[in-house]
Parts: C-alpha cells; structure tokens; sequence
C-alpha cells in the first residue's frame, strides 16, 4: 500500500489530538508549516514515518535524511538533534513498547531475519508490510471499543512486522538476552536515572559486565556517541526545557542538572543549541 494512504487520516487525526480528544495509546502526528533551525530532543524508542516534508537528524557523526515515504526506527532512547528541511511537514510516530518487541521475539526466535547494519538510527522506505496494520490501528479513531478491544491486537501486530524489516535490526538486538545491545540498554537506563551525578565509565562498564575500552566500543556503536557526551547531551536537553518550558534561570537551569559552574553550562549549550541560553523564552519548545 502506498503512505500516502495515511495523509488524509492523519490530518483528520491531527484536528482530534488538537482538540484533547480521546487519542490511540502511543500514536501522535506532528505538523509543521515551515522549516526549522536545529533543535535538540531526546528520542524515545519509536517508529516516525515522514509522510510530508523532510528532516534530518543526527547522533554524533551519523546524520539521516529521511524524506517523505521514509520511516526512522530509534530503538533506544537518544539524545539527538534534528531539523525540518523541507516543509509542510506531517510525520506520524507511533511509540515502541520494548517489553512487546521481547515477548513478540521469544516467539519467532529462529525464524529468518534480514540481516542489516547495526546503526543507532535506522532509516528506510516504508514498507507495506508494517504500513497496513498502521492503517488500520489509525481507523480505530473513531471507535472506542474497537480501539480498547481490537487496539492492542493491531499495535502488536505493527511491531511484529517491524521485526522483519532491515531498520528493526538494532531493535531485534535489543531484546537478544545478554546481547551487547541489551547490555548498553540497561546502561543507558542508568546513566538517564542519574545523569545529574558525576560519571564513573567504569561503574557503568561494570554494570554492563564489561571492560571500559569494550564498554566504550559498544556503547558508541549503539547510540553514536560517547558515555560522556551522552550526559552532557541529557543535561543540555533537560536544561532547555527547565529554561524554555518552566522559566527558570539560567543558574537555576545549570545547577538543576548538575553543572556546577553557570559559565561552562552557557559555554556547552550554546556550543550545543547555536545560542547562549539566556536567548530562550518561555515556551519556546514546540516539539520534535
């Protein structure tokens, strides 16, 4: 089936999140009538098919450019930066629930897989195989007990189709047990629940049961950076937020995630956001 399928609905669904209308569990549309300077978010696990526009995004040195008809997997939650390079935009992103993605797994475990490369961000054309169940779990809209009854069964099937494609490759190492990926994941966890606090590498190395150097190795493979760099990504985005979102001082924002001195704090979000940070205003984040 063609993506294009999903404009109409998705406009429609779009006017009804608007609205605060009862939604689907895990799914939202994002809309932009122009493009957008370089914005830093922090990526849950998540399907986001580009269905208008373009955009690009970034972890460490990897850059995607994803266009419409493409879909970008993030299969771990990342730090990273993106911009709307061609407008209107419209995309639909659909959460990923990866205690799902396991049980789904230890179901087909054996069954051929396409091999692909292990990247932090995955992109590629979106297929009819994940396409039509997505269709369908969009006309559920205006259908609250199909939604409740029929939902899950649909959203299920949506992650089951993804496991097949060649951007679900990351996302099946993830829930391997005791695979790299997976070891990364519980790191990650981590280092997301107490990156106000200094940060040893090597406890987070032996958490994951491996060597600093090895750790390193890995973690940079499955998020396109380093332990430290990923930290300090994590503080910068928190702080934006705290500054843009809820009004804080700079000072208040710096020492709110951990800086200990406001003027290396500026120095970093400006080298991070392009602007010092005393150039946010309240409210200015608007989304992904």
């Amino acid at each position: 089936m063609p993506y294009t399928r999903l404009v109409a609905p998705c406009i429609r669904y779009l006017a009804e999140q608007e609205k605060g209308n009862p939604i689907l569990p895990g799914l939202c549309v994002l809309r932009r009538e122009s493009e957008s300077e370089i914005e830093a978010y922090l990526y849950e696990p998540v399907i986001c098919l580009i269905l208008q526009g373009a955009k690009a995004v970034s972890i460490g040195d990897q850059t995607v450019a994803i266009p419409a008809g493409e879909a970008l997997l993030v299969s771990h939650h990342l730090p990273v930066t993106s911009r709307i390079t061609r407008a209107p935009y419209l995309a639909l992103i659909l959460t990923l629930d990866p205690g799902l993605v396991r049980s789904l797994y230890d179901q087909i475990a054996g069954a051929p897989l396409p091999d692909a490369p292990i990247r932090p961000l995955a992109a590629g054309p979106a297929d009819p195989a994940w396409l039509a169940p997505l269709e369908r779990y969009l006309a559920l809209m205006d259908h609250p007990l199909d939604t409740a009854v029929l939902g899950p069964s649909v959203y299920r099937e949506v992650h089951y189709r993804l496991l097949f494609t060649p951007i679900g490759r990351m996302m099946r190492d993830l829930v391997v047990a005791d695979s790299h990926a997976s070891r990364i994941a519980r790191a990650i966890h981590r280092l997301r629940a107490g990156f106000r606090a200094p940060l040893s590498v090597g406890e987070l190395a032996r958490s994951a049961g491996m060597s600093a150097s090895s750790f390193h190795a890995h973690f940079r493979a499955v998020t396109g950076t380093t332990p430290l760099q990923y930290q300090k990504d994590l503080r910068l985005i928190t702080a934006r937020g705290l500054i843009a979102g809820q009004g804080h001082s700079v000072s208040q924002a710096a020492f709110a995630v951990g800086y200990q001195s406001p003027t290396h704090f500026s120095r970093d979000f400006a080298r991070k956001f392009g602007r010092p940070p005393s150039r946010e205003a309240a409210g200015s984040i608007t989304g992904a």
